[in-house]
């Protein structure tokens, strides 16, 4: 087969360069700095510190080829069923455009369009209502997404102040309300099905303490159990099955972002991530960005053996990015069967991790540049900084520089213990500024690579049964936790803890 033939020649590639340091890489070569980046919009990329020179780079683009990668660009796009398990498509990509003459995409953009019209329909029925604060409640795809695009880009002085309630730990929900007046607070309850227990559990709490329902709104694919919680259809917006959580701020689930940007810079979100979007149709492989990230996080997991992924954004704003990502590309390729059914051949996802800098060069980086393990990272910068304190900026952007270099190129020294052996990659992506469109390009630039991974391997990225096998349990615990002994569990550790709780 031509994957597989393609395959052992990426593996005779990572054998040959297996010995050579990536600063020897790197001295070779010094065109690559120029030749190993790429700049799409607003995002400038460089993996010229990757561990690759540009005979092992061919036989990644050719790996791609062989596994048909911008087919599956354009299945995903055109709204084939990518998601077997469910049988499902997966049309996130038409809710920011139209980008895919396909019918079923341009009637998903249809009802996408529609959806933004009540979208802006209620963002100025709650800014007129006197509500200075809104109160959004989601768990998981609910909730990171639309966390982190307004904890990045709301304006310093917002109409409408944005709070998050995830955690069903009711610590969070008494953090999330003091100090908030409950007659002038709107919340939003966002569930794509509306049987998530952290998020029913953390609606009911929020709805008695408003003590009235006319502030009460809600973002699902279930408007029948949304008018069973008493919420009516004007005050609701929809979801749709092919719309997975995670991949879900582009649509309604996005109303806490234009509350708190309003719909002129939600729109500008999704046109940023609609950009990439046809970037990564049209673009042939050797230009394309998600394609190149995609095969660099290959050849790190399965031709180097790096197990896990460090994502260190070099601006404050995008401190959430870590958390998000990590939801995103584990979620999505934590899987161990392929789409058949049958196990995969190859390792799947790495352990995503990290932290915003330069606070976590006080924390990990020690183990990033003397550990045993070397963990690739992708570090994240913001060329022009939105605030006015220049020397903070150059002294940001000083370090981010400092830190790849040092990573990749070590220093030797007579005192082992500082030595840096060098040899750790990392890829750069910079930003020409942290705006709407530029923080909806990087997303849309991560959901891609990690799809293409998924196509790589032969993973459904799209389907998520890990996590619920956890919640079917606790929901059978929940009676023994209240008293009744008809719930109590086979496991024996099960039991003993559970009696321990309940102080039996």
């Amino acid at each position: 087969m031509a994957r597989e033939a393609a395959l052992a020649a990426l593996r005779a590639e990572a054998a040959r360069l297996a010995p050579v340091h990536l600063r020897t890489l790197i001295a070779q070569d010094p065109a690559r700095a120029d030749d190993f980046a790429l700049q799409v919009g607003p995002l400038y990329a460089s993996f010229a510190r990757q561990h690759y020179d540009r005979r092992a780079l061919e036989a990644l683009f050719a790996f791609a080829q062989a596994c048909d990668l911008a087919g599956a660009v354009r299945r995903q796009q055109d709204g084939e069923i990518v998601n077997p398990s469910e049988g499902r498509a997966a049309l996130h990509t038409a809710l920011r455009g139209d980008v895919s003459p396909a019918p079923v995409a341009r009637a998903a953009h249809a009802q996408a369009l529609a959806a933004q019209a009540r979208m802006a329909a209620l963002v100025e029925q709650v800014q007129a209502s006197g509500v200075t604060d809104v109160v959004s409640i989601g768990i998981g795809g609910s909730d990171l997404g639309p966390r982190l695009a307004v904890d990045a880009l709301a304006p310093r002085a917002p109409r409408l102040r944005l709070h998050f309630l995830s955690n069903v730990d009711a610590h969070a929900a008494e953090r999330v309300l003091a100090g908030l007046d409950p007659a002038r607070t709107a919340a939003v309850v966002i569930s794509k099905t509306f049987t998530t227990q952290e998020t029913l559990l953390n609606g009911r709490l929020v709805r008695a303490w408003l003590g009235d329902d006319a502030r009460l709104y809600a973002v699902s694919a279930s408007p029948g159990r949304v008018a069973a919680f008493g919420i009516p259809p004007e005050r609701s917006l929809p979801m749709w099955d092919w719309v997975g959580g995670r991949y879900s701020l582009w649509s309604a689930v996005g109303l806490p972002i234009a509350l708190a940007l309003g719909m002129e810079g939600f729109r500008a979100l999704l046109a940023g991530a609609a950009a990439i979007d046809r970037h990564v149709r049209e673009a042939p492989l050797r230009q394309n960005l998600p394609a190149w990230l995609a095969l660099t996080a290959f050849w790190n997991r399965n031709l180097l053996g790096r197990a896990t992924q460090a994502v260190l954004p070099y601006d404050e704003r995008l401190r959430l990015l870590p958390a998000y990502l990590q939801q995103l590309v584990m979620e999505s390729l934590g899987k161990s069967v392929r789409l058949d059914g049958t196990p995969v051949a190859l390792d799947t996802v790495r352990v995503w991790w990290g932290g915003v800098g330069t606070d976590v060069q006080h924390s990990f980086f020690q183990a990033l540049h003397q550990g045993t393990q070397v963990v690739p990272a992708d570090f994240i910068g913001v060329r022009q900084a939105a605030h006015a304190h220049a020397g903070h900026h150059r002294a940001l952007l000083a370090n981010l520089l400092a830190q790849g270099e040092a990573l990749a190129n070590g220093q030797p020294s007579d005192d082992p213990h500082r030595a840096y052996p060098g040899g750790r990659p990392s890829s750069l992506l910079l930003l020409d500024r942290l705006d709407p469109g530029a923080l909806g390009a990087l997303l849309a630039l991560y959901e891609h690579a990690t799809y293409l991974l998924s196509v790589l391997w032969q993973v459904n990225a799209f389907d998520q049964f890990g996590v619920e096998l956890g919640k079917q349990l606790a929901q059978r615990l929940l009676p023994a936790l209240q008293g009744q002994d008809a719930g109590m569990p086979d496991d024996p550790v099960t039991r003993a803890l559970l009696a321990r709780l309940r102080g039996d």
